[in-house]
């Protein structure tokens, strides 16, 4: 599939829109608000992981497709395990001292 230059430039463009505005969006948002979209974005990981894990499972003719499913699934796996683990660390910053020494 060749795409013609006017396709490229668009798709290009759209690209540095979404860097633009998730910067922006990142930017502006309050450090109390940090954990929940942590959370969130663990959720959309985990939905990434079904995904990759279809495309690696229902494509048994295509070893590409298999090896790009593979390789899915691991990078949002570790995107899923290091969110839960700043998300654990973040919730533990807003325990009191007395409260961390007992556990």
């Amino acid at each position: 599939m060749i795409l013609d230059p006017i396709t490229i430039m668009f798709l290009f463009f759209i690209f540095m829109l979404s860097i633009f505005l998730g910067l922006e969006l990142i930017a502006r948002v309050p450090s109390t608000l940090h954990t929940p979209l942590m959370s969130g974005s663990n959720a959309i990981s985990g939905i990434t992981i079904v995904g990759a894990i279809l495309a690696a499972g229902l494509t048994p003719g295509s070893m590409f497709c298999s090896i790009l499913g593979a390789i899915a699934m691991a990078c949002a796996m570790i995107n899923v395990v290091g969110g839960y683990l700043v998300t654990d660390r973040m919730l533990k910053m807003f325990k009191s001292r007395e409260q961390r020494g007992k556990k």
